[in-house]
């Protein structure tokens, strides 16, 4: 999957360097051509100097097969329009837009924007979650992103499956806030049982969320309480 950035300021360049570091196909179209060149000498990627609301310059981005577009430039009246053209010209299915007024946040989301963000690790996590396919992933951020929503689906293969929620052993500083099955919010209890297809949200702290995965990833997950 694509995503391209429009805008290689500070936020634009933090942004590419962590999706580059986790492995995604990322191109960065900026208008100044210094900081273009500073930004290909410092990041193996694709980055195309030109302006973003140019409709041949996001064709050259390769944004007929991006499936994301973040428009993160300092202007809020351009990363309006950048966002506009992806979703109406090209069908984009996900927009991302930087806003430095928040005054400005209920306009771009009655104008059709999916997400209105301010910082660079809510846009990388928002991106990301795009992308993963995971059984675990994360959904949310809070506080800049230091705290996380995480979503785990229960499939077949899941050790967490009929289980109840008192016997779970999850990592520390994680809250297990609800369960969402046959779209019915449940506030779980300990005598509560997870059952097939739930989806199960815990909230933790982002440094914790490695350890959460792993637990999908090692031969399951480990019970407080052994089954007899």
């Amino acid at each position: 999957m694509k995503s391209i950035i429009i805008g290689g300021g500070k936020v634009g360049y933090n942004l590419l360097k962590t999706l580059k570091e986790r492995g995604y196909d990322v191109t960065l179209v900026e208008r100044d051509e210094d900081t273009c060149r500073r930004i290909a000498d410092d990041i193996n990627t694709d980055v195309i100097c030109g302006d973003g609301t140019d409709i041949d310059v996001l064709k050259d981005a390769g944004i007929k097969k991006a499936d994301i577009i973040a428009a993160v430039t300092g202007n809020d009246e351009e990363n309006l329009v950048i966002c506009q053209i992806a979703k109406k010209g090209f069908n984009i299915s996900k927009s991302i837009a930087r806003i430095n007024n928040p005054k400005n946040i209920a306009t771009f989301r009655a104008l059709g924007v999916d997400r209105t963000v301010c910082s660079t690790a809510v846009i990388t996590n928002l991106i990301e979650y795009e992308f993963d396919r995971d059984i675990c992933k994360i959904v949310q951020t809070f506080d800049r992103g230091t705290m996380i929503l995480v979503e785990v689906q229960v499939n077949e293969n899941n050790h967490w499956l009929n289980s109840l929620v008192k016997d779970l052993n999850l990592p520390g500083e994680c809250v297990l806030a609800s369960i969402l099955r046959n779209e019915r919010v449940i506030f779980p209890r300990g005598d509560t049982q997870i059952l097939l297809n739930d989806s199960i949200h815990i909230i933790t702290n982002r440094s914790t969320f490695p350890e959460i995965k792993k637990l999908f990833h090692n031969g399951g997950v480990q019970y407080a309480k052994q089954k007899k």
